[in-house]
């Protein structure tokens, strides 16, 4: 138990670290220090990933210094993907993340002007604590060459249509 406490208190340090530097970034869009909101969400997912990679390596400061490490890399390569994720993008992503959770099936999309894609597919469906239909899925996207998974869940409501939680 002290083990996962110190990994996750050195994991919001770096996360924290790494917020702070997004700040000081300029930009005109509206989010976090100027990026806009998918500036933000890559660079957040960037550094979890690099933090908890990073915390799996070291002992004592030498964690604390290799989860700071991770999240800060992290969180630079997930923006700097994101930058290249494009609005429209970003629609053809939403309009097949709801196809495939609506239709517990795998549906791939594509960017022909971007050249980005990416497959969503539903890996578990179960009952959420409320008693609603949820599905977790992985979403599979190739950025610039660049292959990414994210995972989320999603819960169907009361009007039938299915919402985003993770």
């Amino acid at each position: 138990m002290r083990r996962i406490t110190n990994r996750l208190r050195a994991t919001a340090i770096a996360a924290t670290a790494a917020l702070s530097l997004a700040a000081c970034q300029t930009g005109n869009s509206g989010g976090i220090g100027g990026m806009n909101t998918t500036e933000t969400v890559g660079t957040l997912g960037g550094a979890v990933a690099g933090g908890l990679l990073g915390s799996r390596f070291g002992g004592g400061a030498g964690k604390l210094a290799t989860t700071a490490i991770g999240t800060l890399l992290g969180a630079y390569a997930g923006q700097q993907l994101a930058r290249q994720f494009t609005p429209a993008d970003q629609n053809r992503a939403s309009d097949a993340e709801e196809r495939a959770v609506a239709n517990n099936q795998t549906i791939t999309w594509n960017n022909p002007q971007s050249g980005n894609s990416g497959t969503i597919q539903p890996v578990r469906t179960y009952q959420g604590d409320s008693g609603q239909t949820c599905r977790d899925y992985n979403h599979t996207v190739v950025i610039e060459g660049r292959t990414e998974v994210a995972r989320g869940t999603a819960c169907r409501q009361a009007d039938g249509s299915w919402k985003l939680v993770s």
